[in-house]
């Protein structure tokens, strides 16, 4: 996510929220997500440090026509690439403005690291790009959300990633802690967290196991049923 606008609290970051929602839903696991402010050395090291650790990155931001757009310049620097007026974003450009329209702040937007590929932009036409394995979209939320459904179909994807959730209720996390490790030493395959919330009627607490194997994942939701419920009895 690239943006001052983000890192002084101007902006709300809500396009993480829905990237790992996305990406959940077609068996794509998100595994960092970063800010990162409106400086190109530090989007080149980001950019650098995250596409060799990782089979995608995504990065939100920084693609406009304002003097502080500098996401395609940056990952072009990262991939050692020129960056050129693209002919095709252009033409994408042209559908939306007229030549009149199409002042030397607009053209910005056609500015493309050479050898990447583009990505639509079905509501404003200036079009993201995806170069190697990093995906460039725009910070607008609505236009992010339009490029992602385009890039979606091409990605990569596994098993999907099922969720159970056990509610435990007013029981302290404390009460079940050491038996809650133990079962997810058992289950290796199947991520087990405990998560408390404040409510009207008070503290309550969700349970949440995550796996790809179904039968794994009914096991271990078994499992922790039956822990609560020896605890719920005892009280």
């Amino acid at each position: 996510m690239i943006g001052d606008e983000i890192l002084s609290g101007r902006t709300q970051d809500t396009n993480t929220h829905y990237i790992a929602n996305y990406l959940n839903q077609i068996g794509v696991d998100l595994c960092e997500a970063r800010v990162v402010a409106d400086d190109e050395a530090e989007i080149v090291a980001a950019v650098n440090a995250l596409r060799h650790r990782y089979h995608y990155l995504f990065t939100t931001g920084g693609i406009g026509p304002t003097h502080d757009d500098i996401t395609a310049d940056a990952v072009a620097r990262a991939f050692g690439v020129e960056i050129k007026e693209d002919a095709r974003a252009l033409t994408m450009l042209r559908e939306r403005f007229s030549e009149a329209e199409l002042n030397p702040a607009r053209r910005r937007m056609a500015r493309i690291p050479v050898g990447a590929e583009l990505v639509p932009n079905a509501l404003s036409k200036a079009p993201g790009f995806w170069l190697g394995n990093v995906i460039v979209m725009a910070g607008v939320p609505a236009i992010m959300q339009s490029m992602l459904d385009t890039v979606g179909q091409k990605l990569e994807v596994g098993a999907r990633m099922l969720v159970e959730t056990v509610q435990a209720g007013a029981i302290a996390e404390g009460r079940y802690a050491m038996r809650l490790e133990e079962i997810a030493h058992q289950y290796v395959g199947v991520s087990i967290g405990s998560y408390p919330s404040f409510t009207s009627q008070g503290m309550r607490n969700q349970i949440v196991l995550r796996s790809r194997d179904m039968d794994l994942l009914e096991q271990a939701a078994q499992e922790v049923r039956e822990m609560i419920l020896e605890i719920t009895n005892l009280d």
